[in-house]
């Protein structure tokens, strides 16, 4: 317990020095003009994928009422 307990601490000590002295970023690049969403197609696996899911469903409630 007492070697774990001074693990973490040493751990949190060690990544909490680390982590403040990373000085700021330079900020990226200047963001464009957004691009058009595309056009997916959901409705059809989506569509069989909830049918099944119905199926399972209604078989499982008919097997527990046996």
């Amino acid at each position: 317990m007492k070697r774990s307990l001074f693990t973490l601490t040493l751990t949190l000590a060690l990544v909490g020095g680390t982590s403040r002295a990373q000085g700021p970023g330079s900020g990226g690049p200047v963001p464009g003009p957004a691009p058009e969403p595309t056009a997916v197609p959901i409705d059809g696996g989506a569509s069989l994928l909830a049918a099944g899911a119905v199926a399972y469903g209604l078989r499982a409630m008919r097997r527990r009422r046996r």
